[in-house]
């Protein structure tokens, strides 16, 4: 199995448990996004409301809602753009690959050493376009200052399978860092589901998303990507048609 390279990273949590600790704070969130809209009416437009309700969109699956909101910031302030990689990651859900990826581009000129938006940047073209003109546009990084980058960029490449990512954190000795695990099997899975192994690749990120939950995620985990990993999950399942 692809996934026993890192079995004893973490205990996992099982997926009743991950959806029954999501429900409460996606009420939570439903609220604040009434709450965000109700005091939009009564005030000039903010960037900072604009993005925390895109955020709140983002998480509950409203994709739509969520690139009005980000491009309505983009609109108070054009230098918003640049660095707008939740809009790349807003539009990829979405399913408006090429303008991903395109953002995903505008954010590198942004902030070249921004390792993950270039699997972002990867994953958009790959599947806008394939992944052979995918890997031909691969953004190119010299340094790599975060696990497990370095061998997920060579998956992208082509110079490594998925599960030798998974491998190589045993072989690096970095199983017990949970974060490290989240990404090799949350990019691996992704992976696996461009090469046309889409139960591997689910299996794969739902292992991914059990190592937090919402709360765990936000405080030590990965936060942002913890949730996009669940929504990659929810993509896959129905791609997968469960």
């Amino acid at each position: 199995m692809l996934a026993s390279a890192v079995a004893s990273a973490a205990a996992q949590t099982p997926p009743a448990a991950v959806a029954a600790a999501v429900e409460p704070w996606r009420q939570q969130l439903q609220e604040e996004e009434k709450a965000i809209t109700a005091a939009m009416d009564k005030m000039p437009v903010s960037i900072r409301l604009l993005s925390r309700r895109g955020d709140a969109r983002v998480f509950l699956g409203n994709f739509p809602g969520a690139i009005s909101d980000y491009e309505g910031m983009i609109a108070q302030d054009p230098a918003q753009d640049a660095p707008h990689w939740r809009l790349g990651i807003a539009y990829y859900f979405d399913g408006h690959f090429p303008k991903a990826a395109a953002q995903f581009e505008k954010y590198h000129a942004f902030d070249n050493r921004d390792r993950e938006n270039g699997v972002w940047k990867f994953f958009s073209q790959a599947r806008a376009d394939g992944i052979d003109t995918a890997r031909k546009g691969l953004l190119r990084y010299t340094q790599f200052d975060r696990e497990p980058f370095p061998s997920v960029y060579k998956m992208l490449a082509g110079e490594m399978t998925p599960a030798a990512v998974l491998a190589e954190v045993t072989q690096k000795g970095l199983q017990a860092d949970t974060r490290v695990v989240f990404f090799a099997k949350y990019y691996a899975g992704v992976m696996e589901s461009l090469l046309g192994h889409k139960a591997e690749g689910l299996t794969l990120v739902e292992e991914a998303v059990a190592l937090f939950n919402p709360d765990s995620a936000g405080r030590d985990g990965p936060g942002y990507m913890w949730h996009s990993a669940r929504l990659h999950a929810a993509q896959l399942t129905r791609e997968a048609g469960r």
